[in-house]
């Protein structure tokens, strides 16, 4: 008779084994491995009802660099932004965020996010890009947010005028007001945050840095979240005014403390309401300075904090008394900072 073809015997047996362990490994490996798809924040659009005094405080007050003008929108950046523009302000009825962009970190990588998105019922669509971006898939974030998805990039390149003595820097630094460096984070008020924090883990691979969880560990406050090393560029915070699709600030780099100080006193002279510092968060260890720009959203100069560069970081999680005002030293966060989002509700009724 010829040779049992019973999987269990023999070298056959022993390939097959080997060939189904290795596929359910890789079944294992794909769901426990951590998405890298997206490399860092793009872009942020701020909508403004005061277009002509938003611009006048990014430009003159905070030193952003204007790069293109179209419609009801102006595209700008900071001394040491790589891209062509990382900020865009349009005109709208409201202040408010527009669409908040997440460079991916390759085109397959742009692909499988989008095509997870689309799986998920979030997606919007694909569009050519806005100024500066190749094509970009469009989706919005459970609380209704617009966000998109990108590769393609133009890197910006300085006239003469703004061009730097560092050939590692895109452009110069000014001197102009407050002079940020970056865009650096942003964050967003949700009724439900932990499915929006569930959203970014899951969906496009962003990692848990710290979260603050009140009421022995029933509900989640807030939750701070990273594609890469930098603290976190995306943060979720409850809205307690039962809004959706909501801004809560958005955050400029500065490189140290003094120019935090610095901005305060500029500020201060041109007749900018200061919400809150300077003063020194706990979570995150930032050193911040809270102002509303004209348009009516909140903008924070922001310093210091760390880098989380461990693969396997455990999350920080503070209590009620942990948590306690917000800061490490320096006055409380006034109620205002915990109820008050662009656009505003209560201005409305």
């Amino acid at each position: 008779m010829g040779a049992s073809l019973d999987p269990d015997q023999g070298a056959l047996g022993r390939r097959l084994r080997t060939l189904v362990a290795t596929a359910e490994m890789a079944v294992r490996m794909s769901e426990t491995e951590p998405i890298h798809d997206i490399a860092h924040l793009g872009g942020i659009e701020l909508l403004t009802p005061e277009p002509e005094r938003s611009l006048w405080y990014f430009r003159n007050l905070l030193g952003m660099e204007v790069v293109q003008v179209a419609g009801p929108s102006v595209w700008l950046r900071g001394y040491g932004d790589r891209a062509a523009s990382t900020f865009k302000l349009t005109h709208a009825a409201s202040p408010g965020v527009g669409c908040v962009s997440w460079r991916a970190t390759s085109e397959a990588a742009l692909e499988r996010r989008a095509a997870a998105l689309e799986a998920a019922s979030l997606g919007i669509g694909w569009s050519n890009g806005d100024f500066g971006r190749g094509r970009s898939y469009r989706f919005r974030d459970p609380d209704g947010h617009a966000m998109e998805l990108y590769y393609d990039e133009l890197a910006y390149v300085a006239p003469p005028e703004l061009r730097s003595a560092l050939k590692n820097q895109p452009q110069r630094y000014t001197g102009r007001g407050v002079g940020v460096r970056r865009t650096d984070h942003l964050a967003l008020m949700a009724g439900d945050v932990p499915a929006n924090r569930r959203f970014a883990q899951e969906l496009l691979g962003f990692q848990l840095r710290e979260q603050v969880i009140f009421e022995d560990g029933q509900r989640e406050i807030g939750s701070w979240m990273s594609p890469n090393a930098i603290h976190h560029q995306l943060a979720y915070v409850v809205d307690r005014e039962g809004g959706h699709g909501r801004l809560h600030h958005v955050s400029l780099w500065v490189d140290n403390r003094d120019d935090v100080l610095r901005a305060a006193d500029i500020l201060t002279e041109n007749g900018i309401f200061i919400e809150a510092g300077p003063s020194k968060h706990n979570n995150s260890q930032g050193f911040y300075l809270y102002s509303y720009e004209p348009g009516g959203n909140r903008v924070e100069i922001y310093s210091g904090s760390y880098l989380v560069l461990a693969p396997d970081w455990q999350p920080v999680i503070w209590n009620e008394q942990e948590r306690g005002t917000g800061t490490y030293w320096g006055a409380p966060l006034p109620e205002t900072f915990l109820r008050y989002a662009t656009p505003d509700i209560a201005a409305k009724e």
